[in-house]
């Protein structure tokens, strides 16, 4: 309407006043409803034409949509094993801070694996302490193993030399024993010794090996038991939570509620631009928006990233075959924008719907060297029909609460 309201004033007007004071016509006397569009058929057409080309640049370079809200994602409130819940620490609706507990899991098998972990522990503190003092003890058992076979040893010498003075005076068989006997205290040294060694090795390795072991699974118990305790991640209000005490919660199949954080949807607002906006929609372009959930209020704002696919086209591997069919219906270039001053978009409830407009700017264009008459004047009239987007929007902002209101059903 205000398109065809500016094109008329350099069209129809015209050519009505060339007509009234130039050829001497009248309204209501040659220029009546049947003979309007003959007498003036020249300034409606040029309106016509006028006004479609002017939308067409208003809506082509500022361009608007209606698929815009203030987006924002939740947390879902998970525990990162299952179980059956022990306590409850919040109810629905309820504000926490980050690391605020929310609820409990039963714990009873965990805390029976750390009592088994810290008994273990202690059980091989007192292994090293028996180990220690048998490792003691073999020192005395090496020693005495020794003397044993310097007994033997000396008792065989004294055989031999007997023998060698006198050959009958000690048997052979008697020589053969004592001989076997030394053997046998020798070895029963090397068995003392390497049993010493084995001491030491289980006291310096085994035992600090296992009880290293028993640690680390008393560390998981303890580590098991603090994930029994479910807390909030973030800073926000707790949403869709009706857990109970007996219940049974499964990170996999039942998640317990919803966390929404404080400052989601706050920060950005994401928009759903038509795809043919593609070369005109770019970072630092200016916009506003009018929200249904802050009614009358225009929003100044900044397009800070666009996203470079369009999400309708998006194919994932199956079993099936993709239908072409199913990109019939064209997707929206998805569009960030962020407030150009701090705190515009307070009040606005996370996930509001709002109307957006995007403004055009070819200012630097203007002031490039080179740059033609034509081109020039072009972009002139370009960037001031921001100003007619610029009303219809505010006009939108006014009509909202009506439609939403009166027309809406209600």
């Amino acid at each position: 309407m205000f398109e065809f309201i500016l094109c008329s004033m350099v069209t129809i007007l015209p050519d009505y006043l060339y007509r009234r004071y130039w050829q001497g016509k009248r309204i209501g006397s040659e220029i009546t409803l049947f003979s309007m569009w003959f007498e003036l058929r020249r300034g409606i057409t040029a309106c016509i034409l006028l006004t479609v080309a002017l939308i067409t640049v208003i809506f082509y370079f500022h361009p608007s949509t209606t698929n815009a809200a203030t987006a924002f994602r939740s947390v879902t409130i998970l525990p990162e094993t299952g179980g059956r819940v022990a306590e409850v620490y919040v109810n629905r609706f309820q504000k926490v801070e980050a690391g605020a507990p929310l609820f409990r899991l039963d714990s009873t098998a965990h805390q029976a694996a750390l009592d088994t972990a810290i008994s273990r522990i202690a059980e091989i503190d007192a292994q090293i302490a028996v180990s220690t003092a048998d490792l003691a003890a073999a020192d005395g058992q090496i020693q005495q193993a020794e003397a044993a076979h310097r007994q033997a040893e000396d008792d065989l010498n004294r055989q031999l030399e007997l023998q060698r003075r006198n050959a009958g005076a000690v048997a052979q068989r008697d020589v053969d024993r004592q001989q076997s006997l030394v053997d046998v205290r020798k070895g029963a040294v090397v068995a003392a010794i390497a049993s010493k060694e084995s001491l030491r090795t289980r006291i310096s390795t085994l035992l600090p090996a296992q009880k290293a072991s028993a640690e680390a699974a008393a560390r998981q118990a303890r580590i098991d038991i603090d994930k029994t305790v479910v807390r909030a991640g973030v800073a926000g209000t707790v949403q869709q939570f009706t857990l109970r005490v007996g219940e049974v919660v499964n990170p996999l199949l039942r998640p317990a509620g919803i966390l929404v954080p404080t400052e989601a949807g706050r920060a950005t607002l994401i928009a759903g631009f038509s795809q043919i906006e593609a070369q005109v929609i770019k970072r630092g372009m200016i916009a506003e928006a009018t929200c249904i959930g802050k009614p009358y209020t225009i929003i100044p704002l900044v397009v800070t990233d666009v996203q470079e696919v369009i999400a309708a086209g998006q194919v994932r591997a199956s079993d099936q075959l993709v239908d072409a069919q199913q990109f019939a219906r064209p997707g929206t270039l998805t569009t960030v924008l962020e407030p150009l001053y701090p705190g515009v978009l307070d009040g606005v409830p996370p996930g509001s719907s709002c109307i957006v407009n995007g403004y055009s700017n070819h200012e630097e264009e203007l002031h490039r060297p080179g740059i033609s008459t034509g081109r020039k004047l072009f972009l002139h009239v370009v960037d001031a029909t921001a100003l007619v987007h610029a009303m219809i929007l505010r006009i939108q902002a006014l009509v909202l609460p009506v439609r939403t209101l009166v027309l809406g059903g209600h």
